[in-house]
């Protein structure tokens, strides 16, 4: 049984990926809120706000590479206090909220934050006129695609009031990847939506042989009476995993003494515990050469850990932890491979109630709900699934940091070079 009591952390953070136009990984915008609360932290304490991003910066960046940017949300009160100079310049970058006036002195604080090296983005721009003097201090002008329904023509006369050789220009709330190209060519360069989650359906097409495989060590790992030599003797078949598996035990990281030369001691050196971590999050990056493959394991492998983890509470304590696992590491399968569910499971010798559950057809697949509004940062979707589960949300907040902090170790583990 979880104890909701144990402080394990004092904030909460969704990590929202913003992708060039090569699928590639630009940053995130981290969306944050108090562990007893449903929106977005805003509080009139300084201090403690600079805790609370300060904090959550930490948080969100662990495994990140250091190229990477962030995006942080920023009311009126936060830039007038000047914390935002306890985040590094050359990764933070301050994200203005559509509802924050441009008021003397808050150009001012925006003055402050340009001279120290900060960039700036402005968010939700729609064309507002009271918005207009932000434009001269953005380097970023965040589009909402969605809130103008996707009409370009709408987008490019909004685009039409940017000054020439203007900020960079994000789309954002983007959710059909069809869009993408014709964005580009109105200029956007930065997407950020849930387009990427998001099957583009082939018709005809089939899984690889490789895929197959992949999908076939995937099941093994989960079997209940896994064995490393079994495991082993699937690796020797696969050189390309041999290799970066060899890569990653004599990395000087490990601190090993002498170099591992077979493939057995490999797998014994690093146990039944950290061989699944590395491969889970590995073969998932290969199912799809794709970048956005990469965002996509680390969230199939968080909701795993995730959802595992709820068989601790009493809500959830007579369902069985291998199969929880199971169905969150598989449910975004169809994204990845960019074919549908139905026929992935074809493929697979899933339990009925597992293959139920990633289709929709069991009422475990709520729980991929409730995975899916903490990625999102909809923080009432959230409360409501958590409450509908018996959960507070002190209890689910730290169940899916929990989740999160194992997923990145083990994504660092299995894709860092």
């Amino acid at each position: 049984m979880l104890d909701s009591s144990l402080a394990y952390e004092s904030i909460f953070v969704a990590r929202q990926p913003i992708f060039r136009t090569d699928l590639t990984v630009w940053g995130h915008e981290l969306l944050f809120r108090s562990s007893d609360q449903e929106s977005a932290i805003i509080t009139d304490a300084a201090q403690a706000t600079s805790s609370v991003i300060a904090d959550g910066f930490s948080l969100a960046s662990e495994g990140l590479p250091r190229t990477t940017r962030i995006l942080i949300n920023f009311p009126e009160k936060l830039l007038l206090s000047d914390i935002a100079f306890a985040l590094p310049p050359d990764v933070c970058m301050i994200e203005v909220l559509e509802n924050v006036p441009p008021t003397p002195a808050v150009l001012k604080a925006l003055t402050r934050l340009k001279d120290a090296g900060y960039g700036i983005a402005l968010d939700d721009f729609v064309g507002q006129p009271e918005l207009l003097p932000f434009l001269e201090y953005a380097d970023i002008v965040k589009i909402d695609i969605l809130g103008m329904e996707g009409d370009l023509s709408k987008t490019d006369a909004v685009l039409d009031m940017l000054p020439d050789r203007g900020p960079l220009l994000l789309a954002e709330k983007v959710e059909d990847s069809n869009l993408l190209a014709p964005l580009g060519e109105l200029g956007f360069s930065l997407f950020q939506g849930f387009f990427f989650s998001r099957p583009v359906i082939i018709p005809g097409k089939k899984l690889s042989s490789n895929e197959m495989t992949r999908l076939q060590l995937l099941e093994e790992l989960g079997r209940s009476d896994f064995h490393l030599r079994r495991l082993t003797e699937i690796l020797k078949a696969d050189p390309n995993l041999s290799y970066r598996l060899f890569r990653y035990i004599n990395s000087v990281s490990l601190g090993l003494r002498y170099k591992v030369t077979s493939l057995d001691r490999a797998v014994a050196f690093l146990g039944e515990r950290q061989i699944r971590q590395w491969l889970h999050t590995a073969i998932l990056a290969d199912l799809n050469p794709a970048p956005k493959a990469g965002e996509l394991a680390s969230m199939s492998v968080q909701r795993a850990k995730f959802l595992e983890s709820l068989c601790n509470t009493d809500a959830l304590k007579s369902c069985q932890p291998d199969a929880m696992f199971t169905i969150g590491l598989f449910s975004l399968l169809d994204a990845m491979l960019d074919v549908k569910m139905d026929d992935i499971l074809t493929t697979l010798p899933l339990d009925d109630e597992i293959a139920d559950a990633l289709t929709g057809r069991n009422p475990l697949h709520s729980l991929l709900g409730l995975a899916s509004s903490y990625e999102k940062g909809l923080w009432r979707d959230t409360a409501e699934a958590l409450r509908l589960l018996n959960l507070d949300m002190r209890q689910g907040d730290l169940l899916y940091a929990r989740a999160r902090h194992w997923a990145q170790k083990a994504l660092g583990a299995g894709l860092g070079e």
